[in-house]
């Protein structure tokens, strides 16, 4: 795979170029330092690529030529991830793992004991940020699909969307809790198969409150524990997300 990635949307009907966005080719000019004739792939975030070769070298207009095209399967699973707003620019961290991970949702969560609440202005900046940060993270890591940032939400609203999810799992620190395996397995001698789609809550520095809790396992999530030590939450989330990638990519091999 050529190191050089670019978003692109697609080109128009019948056409064999893209012509990239001045963001785009300012990354792929001046920080790449691509150069004409160079080997370029340009993906939408859905999937499809295009196999390219870098024709115009104009720092806010780059220019690459199309040589062929294809389309990557999706992924036979779907994992979600309702996080808690962390403080300062954890969040950003989180995102780029979770795409680097092939999370195919990711969700903030406004908590109760969440130290950020954002106002819609900038929980609107804040979001195109995070878009910013999960395309940097498909471009390193390959990942032609982008995921779903959906806008800041209440705990209530993300259990709601979450109902059709086949196995719900809440990160948590109270006794009684399950290893993921224990639950994995318990939930696939259920429904007499491996799951095929995941939903993760993740609570903030200090945790989901009491009633917090109570609302999401009546809601069916199944409370979690990550072992003896007290994990950071952006630790927490993606020690989730790679468990439960192996366990469904194994599953689905």
């Amino acid at each position: 795979m050529p190191d050089l990635r670019v978003f692109s949307h697609a080109p128009a009907p019948g056409s064999t170029e893209l012509h990239l966005t001045p963001e785009e080719s300012h990354h792929l000019i001046v920080v790449n330092r691509a150069r004409r004739g160079d080997p370029v792939v340009a993906f939408d975030g859905r999937g499809v690529e295009w196999i390219c070769e870098l024709f115009g070298t104009g720092k806010h207009a780059a220019v690459l030529q199309i040589r062929s095209q294809r389309a990557a399967n999706p992924l036979p699973y779907r994992i979600v991830l309702g996080q808690a707003l962390p403080k300062g620019t954890t969040m950003d961290t989180i995102v780029r793992k979770a795409t680097e991970l092939g999370a195919s949702t990711l969700v903030p969560l406004e908590t109760e004991r969440s130290q950020v609440h954002l106002e819609p202005e900038r929980s609107g900046k804040k979001l195109e940020k995070w878009q910013v940060a999960a395309l940097e993270a498909a471009k390193q890591c390959g990942n032609p699909f982008l995921p779903e940032l959906r806008p800041i939400q209440s705990l209530g609203a993300f259990l709601a969307a979450t109902a059709d999810t086949e196995l719900r799992l809440i990160a948590s620190l109270h006794p009684g809790a399950q290893s993921f395996k224990a639950a994995w397995q318990s939930h696939a001698e259920k429904i007499g198969r491996a799951p095929t789609s995941l939903a993760w809550l993740i609570g903030p520095e200090g945790d989901f409150s009491p009633r917090e809790l109570a609302d999401a396992l009546a809601a069916g999530f199944k409370p979690i524990t990550f072992g003896p030590l007290v994990l950071r939450c952006d630790t927490a989330a993606v020690y989730a997300l790679s468990i439960s990638s192996y366990e469904l990519q194994a599953s689905a091999g």
